[in-house]
């Protein structure tokens, strides 16, 4: 399988200093020099202009100046098209830039008939999509890896059914193009350009940052760390970013971390615990290329490093699809996870000042933190991996799950979306390996002590009432108790 180098720039970016104004300006003046190489027909002015023409027309040229000012001029016209337009473009390549069929069917045959080196590059050859060769010439233009990315965003907005193809061709070119050989991590502070930092406000997936204030309070003091990972192509925005607070201990809250952070001072015993309490990524239209995993580890490694003294690295972690969960099996409970003293008290959470009254939020907890492990620990979706996508993103890395908080975000999101939980992932050096591959080849969920003797016995479902004919046979006389133990079948929940 071949792969795709990043057409303008090399590894070496992270080593040799690169002028990227000079060079984009470079290939701006190659584009305009290369108009004249055009037939007219292809330079209209006009919004109207063609762009499956010029998309053909890139497919067939062999210059490379005439090339760059084809992709330039598809991509400014890209930008004026309306969705449906767009749509109508996706369409074309899907359609008419694809493989031949008999040329694929004629290369097989051979192969089959033959194999060897010689049949099996032709059937390489032949199955390999034009697609991909169309999104390599396009990436010429100046600027274009940014504008391709913009435009696999505006893709995965549309139904995958009638362009599956189309983003299957985009996804093997950009994990290519974004290889982690590419990728270059950079610490973010306050002296940080100010472009850079307005992304991170605006990007933020987990905690708001409510302007430049409470920025700054997350990157400034000595206890605050922010790392980003850049790629050359788009350098002033960063592809994904974590937060990390410096700490003595495992915060049981977000409010004990995005509370006003101190500066480390002489009279201050220095952390011991590294806390990822915010991991977002930015680029919309690189969904399904994961960075975060490489991410944590780089920073784990930098971290230690710097601070030898910091012997544990744990998240602060939302539960974002918690209480959507706990509506469901709410609704149709048929492995009975829910017993009946917790349906009576989770009648608390109707009322949005449960908060508030500490009484009603202690009914609550036994019943919410049973519930919360076995989410994690039972619940599987349809691929048998648990519920949870930030668990299945922690636990996939060899983290484990460390503790469930009660009341770890109390904010109008953390209480929509986890009634308040929040969880610890806890990433042991000496165990990061052992976790990732019972994970990967069981779906073996890490988890502590403290967490699975939250859960209750599970493989058990709420008794069923006999029907009423069922009754009808029941001896007269019985002095046998009824058993308030649930029985079942040994199946997990959802």
């Amino acid at each position: 399988m071949k792969l795709d180098p990043l057409p303008d720039q090399t590894s070496e970016v992270a080593r040799v200093p690169v002028n990227v104004s000079f060079l984009q300006e470079l290939l701006s003046t190659v584009a305009e020099q290369g108009r004249q190489y055009l037939p007219r027909a292809l330079l209209g002015n006009g919004p109207d202009e063609d762009i499956t023409a010029l998309s053909a027309a890139l497919m067939s040229v062999r210059g490379e100046a005439s090339g760059v000012a084809i992709a330039r001029r598809i991509l400014d016209d890209y930008r004026k098209l309306d969705p449906d337009h767009r749509r109508t473009f996706f369409r074309y390549l899907v359609e008419h830039i694809r493989p031949d069929e008999r040329q694929v069917e004629q290369a097989a045959s051979a192969y089959v008939a033959t194999p060897g080196e010689a049949t099996l590059k032709s059937l390489q050859h032949a199955v390999e999509s034009p697609r991909q060769e169309f999104f390599r010439r396009l990436n010429l233009a100046p600027g274009a890896t940014a504008e391709i990315v913009a435009m696999r965003r505006d893709l995965l907005r549309l139904p995958k059914s009638e362009l599956g193809a189309l983003d299957t061709d985009l996804m093997h070119l950009l994990h290519s193009w974004f290889n982690r050989g590419f990728l270059v991590l950079k610490r973010i502070d306050w002296q940080t350009p100010a472009a850079i930092l307005e992304k991170l406000i605006q990007y933020e997936a987990v905690h708001e940052i409510k302007g430049f204030e409470d920025l700054r309070r997350r990157l400034d003091p000595a206890d605050r760390r922010c790392y980003g990972f850049f790629h050359p192509s788009l350098v002033d925005e960063p592809l994904i970013f974590v937060e990390v607070a410096l700490m003595g201990d495992i915060p049981a809250s977000i409010h004990s971390v995005l509370g006003e952070a101190r500066k480390n001072g002489n009279d201050t015993p220095p952390p011991t615990t590294a806390v990822f309490y915010s991991i977002s990524n930015c680029q919309e239209g690189l969904k399904g290329i994961s960075f975060g995993n490489f991410l944590i580890k780089q920073v784990v490694e930098d971290l230690a490093r710097e601070q030898p003294q910091l012997k544990t690295f744990v998240t602060l972690s939302p539960v974002p699809t918690f209480a959507r969960w706990l509506d469901r099996v709410m609704a149709d409970d048929q492995e009975g996870v829910v017993t009946e003293a917790d349906r009576e008290v989770l009648q608390t959470l109707r009322n949005p000042g449960w908060i508030e009254d500490e009484e009603e939020g202690e009914a609550l907890r036994a019943s919410l933190l049973a519930l919360a492990a076995h989410y994690f620990l039972v619940a599987k979706a349809a691929d048998g991996r648990p519920v949870d996508p930030v668990a299945r993103f922690h636990l996939g890395n060899g983290a484990r799950l460390e503790r469930i908080n009660w009341l770890g975000d109390v904010s109008e999101k953390g209480l929509r979306e986890a009634h308040g939980l929040m969880v610890n992932y806890r990433y042991d050096l000496k165990e990061i390996e052992r976790n990732h591959e019972a994970y990967a080849n069981e779906g073996e969920v890490a988890a502590s002590r403290a967490v699975r003797q939250l859960a209750r016995p599970v493989g058990k479902t709420k008794p069923k009432l006999p029907t009423p004919k069922a009754l009808l046979q029941l001896p007269l006389r019985s002095s046998e108790p009824t058993s308030e133990k649930p029985s079942g079948d040994g199946k997990k929940g959802d």
